[in-house]
Order: C-alpha cells, then structure tokens, then sequence
C-alpha cells in the first residue's frame, strides 16, 4: 500500500504540522471533528465511496469468475485470473507512490480509476481467458495507483488521532457490497450471463469520481513540499518495480506450467524479482526487524494468505458442493460485517493500549479459518459452518489490516508517505502473486484443471466434484503462512 521510524506520536504529528500541503486543515484547530465534521465530511465520502466501488467489484467479480473461467475454457488458469491483477498492480503501487509524493495524490487516482473501468470493459468483452487474464491486469494498474494515491491522501489530509476511524470507515464500505454484491453478481450470473457483472460495474465509478476528486483538490492536492514537488521521478525504482512486476508474473505462469521448461521462467522471474523486492522494501522487511519492516511483512503475510484461500472458496463451493454461484457467493457475506466489526473495535480509543495483542489474536483467528474451511469438502458437514468460521477469520483479518495502515502512517514522514505506502501495498500485492502461484500450482499439480468438467454437473446436480484434494493443498500452506503471522505480528511494535 528509505522509512522514516520517529520514536513517538508527537514526532510524526510536529511533521505533519511543518509539512503538510497548502490547504489541509490544522489538526490542533481541529482537534474536536471526526471524520464526519465539518472539515472533513465531504472528503471521507468522497474517498469512501472509491473504496465503496473496489469493495463491490471484488465481491461481485469473485462470485462471477467460476463461471467466467469455465465458459472460456479457462478453469486450468483460474489462479491467473486473480494473480494478474495483483502483478501489474505492484508495478502501478510505486509509480503511485513517487506521483502522488512529488506531484499531489489527485492525478494518481484519477487515473486510477479510469483504468479500474477500462479493465473491467475488456474482462467483460474477452472472447478468450487470455483476453480475460489482460483485462484484470489493466484493473490492476488502475487498482494499484488508487490504493497508494488513498494512503497518501489520508496522511496528509487527517490528522493522526481520527485515521483509525477513517480506516474503520473503510472496513464498513465493504459491509454492503459484501451482503448485496454477492446476490446481485449470482442473480446477474445466472440469469443474464457472467459479462453484465463486469461491464456493469464500471457506471458506479462516476460516483467516486464527483465525490472525491473535488474534495481531494481542495485538501490534499499539492505536493508535500515545494522540494518534493521540484524532484523528477526516480527512474531506478521505476525499472525495479517493473522487475517486480515482470518477476512475479514470470514465476506464476511457471508454476501454472508443471513442465521441466518452466524451470527457465522461474529462474528469470526470481531473477527480477528478488533484487527488486530488496531495494523496494525497507531493510530489515524479510527478517521481521522490529517497526515498519515488520508492519509491512505482516501486511503481506496476512493479506497474501487469506485472500489466497478465499479467492478458491467459491470455486470450491459450486464444483465441490453443488452450490449456485449465487449461494457461493453469499456464503462469504457475512465476512464483510465482522471485518468492519474488526477494524471498529480497533478504532476505539480504549483499544489503543491492546493494538500488540489485538493483532496476534486477529491472525490466530485467520488462520484459524483457513484450516476450517476445507472441512466442508467433506459432505456431513454443512455448508453453512464456512460461512461462521471464515466470519470469524474476517473479523481478525479486520484487526490486522487496519492495525497495519494506521502504524505504517504513524511511523512515516508525511513526504514518505507515498513511498512507504507503495511499499505496504508491494508487500500486499507480491504475497498475493507468490501464493497464487504457488496454491495455483498445487492445486493444477493435483487436478485441479479437471474440475471444470464437474463443475458443470455439480451446478446442475448438487452432486460434489471429483477432486477434494486440490483444494485442499490449497488451504493447508496458506494456514501456515497466516501461522507465522502470528509471530511476525508480535513484532510490530517497537522494542
């Protein structure tokens, strides 16, 4: 979503105070409005709303693209549908970072947006899962720019007692589309075909875009400062961040292709990839050194492993239990109320005292899920029992990740902000690629480019597939990943 790590509040909120852009409001002056006064009211709907627009295509998309992948033939690649996103995505991340620092968060997003749309239009209108796969890359840059053009936008423009609530108020954008998306999305599916979900979300962005541009200009719209503004871009972490990208892209597709040539795109993948992961990240990342670099690997581990297993839930759910893509959908709902729920208790102030523990529970209750919920697979277990644990899971992932947005703003240099933004969200992104590709491998390693042909009389006779197993070697390494999140989690604070 190069740190500057002050020892305390005070020393981010006197930078905050020194450096903040023409036209964002005194915090001091301030200091009685939340995120819905006066000040600050039209901008927290503004940036709410874009927020309110990706929550809705996540949930909408994911309930669609079992159908997609196997209308287009495309079930043996299902993981490139997700993975490709996140790829051009981590590109788009540092590009994000050093626009908005240099010249204002407003174009980054803008832009942003637009590309979100036009990904959308062509996934919708592929005739091919390789036209479909281009599509969510060109959502990923657009879903890239905005993350970290979002991030800078809140650093500068708020100040840091009310970001928890402005964090939570993300969470509680996902709490709608999470009830209505997944009906709307398996309605629309089912009876219209799976292309009007994508072609028809890109309408919902003219909300975000009068909303909060106008709101942005006003209150965030400049550079940092006039040294920052006069910097041209730093072209090496450009090219790094596109080794980032090409890397990760090299080495799902190799993991996809089980073959004794896809050991030469693995090694140029990683080739690219892990110089690239060095420089961009801050020193200490991979190691879990106390701090930012913990907060930015928590980030990834978290994120990375329980979207990972949740992209493979529905899938799971109408080729292995007979379910609708409707049904499928619906049973991820409840998710998006307990991760509201999460992020609101962490946003109490009485909670402050407890962010170091909050954050180890949230990620045993994650991992927690993820190994619960393969045991629908068996057929004596009701289906309903994954909607209850992976509520549950949601509900820690909802700790986690605002806990981690809102340190990583506390521990940033409001000139930085951008940069260490980019690299919370490389972290995010990158986990998500590697896993996919590693679950995607597994999972096509073990049959899993067959269920597709089970899907088709598991929809139509609730009968369940053939092939438990491939989802199985799914689930149980992104249960150890979100593990030793546990650990990592107990390092973000520092010593």
């Amino acid at each position: 979503m190069t740190a500057v790590e002050p020892s305390d509040a005070e020393v981010t909120a006197t930078l905050v105070e020194t450096t903040a852009p023409a036209g964002v409001p005194d915090a001091a002056a301030d200091s009685a409005e939340g995120v819905l006064g006066r000040t600050y009211r039209a901008l927290s709907i503004g940036i709410v709303s874009v927020v309110l627009l990706i929550a809705f295509e996540a949930t909408a998309v994911g309930t669609a693209m079992p159908v997609a992948a196997r209308e287009l033939d495309g079930i043996p690649f299902y993981a490139f549908a997700f993975s490709a996103y996140f790829t051009t995505s981590l590109f788009a991340m540092v590009l994000s970072g050093q626009w908005a620092d240099r010249r204002g968060p407003l174009a980054p997003l803008a832009t942003g947006i637009g590309a979100f749309g036009a990904g959308l239009l062509l996934s919708g209108t592929a005739g091919s899962m390789w036209m479909f796969v281009l599509g969510r890359a060109v959502q990923g840059v657009g879903g890239g720019l905005v993350i970290v053009a979002l991030y800078v936008v809140i650093g500068r423009a708020y100040p840091e007692r009310i970001r928890p609530s402005i964090m939570a108020g993300f969470s509680a954008a996902w709490i709608v589309p999470s009830v209505v998306g997944p009906l709307a999305s398996g309605t629309v599916t089912e009876h219209l075909g799976w292309r009007w979900v994508f072609v028809g979300i890109p309408v919902l962005i003219l909300l975000p875009l009068g909303l909060a541009l106008p709101a942005i200009r006003r209150m965030a719209g400049g550079p940092a400062d006039a040294r920052a503004a006069a910097e041209p871009f730093d072209r090496r972490r450009i090219w790094l961040a596109l080794g980032i990208s090409l890397g990760a892209g090299l080495l799902q597709f190799a993991g996809q292709e089980l073959r004794w040539a896809s050991l030469l795109p693995a090694a140029v993948g990683a080739a690219l990839l892990v110089p690239a992961v060095r420089a961009l990240l801050p020193r200490g990342t991979v190691r879990a050194a106390r701090g930012l670099p913990a907060v930015i690997l928590l980030r990834g581990i978290s994120a990375g492993s329980f979207i990972v297993a949740e992209s493979f839930v529905p899938l799971m759910l109408v080729t292995q239990r007979g379910l609708s893509p409707t049904l499928a959908g619906l049973s991820l709902a409840a998710g998006g109320l307990t991760w509201a729920l999460g992020s609101y208790v962490l946003a109490r102030p009485r909670m402050e005292p407890h962010g170091g523990r909050l954050m180890v529970a949230g990620m045993v209750l994650a991992a927690l899920a993820i190994v619960a919920a393969p045991s629908v697979l068996i057929d004596s277990v009701p289906v309903w029992t994954l909607a209850v644990v992976w509520g549950v899971g949601c509900f820690g992932m909802g700790i986690v990740i605002a806990s981690t947005s809102v340190l990583l703003l506390k521990l940033s240099a409001p000139e930085e902000a951008g940069a260490n933004s980019a690299a919370l969200q490389i972290s995010d992104g990158l986990a998500n690629v590697l896993l996919l590709a590693v679950g995607g491998a597994a999972f096509a390693a073990l049959g899993g480019g067959a269920v597709g042909a089970a899907a088709h009389g598991a929809v139509g006779s609730g009968t369940a597939g053939a092939h438990p197993g491939a989802f199985t070697v799914v689930f149980l390494p992104m249960a150890a990943v979100a593990l030793i999140g546990v650990w990592v989690a107990g390092r973000v604070k520092e010593a």
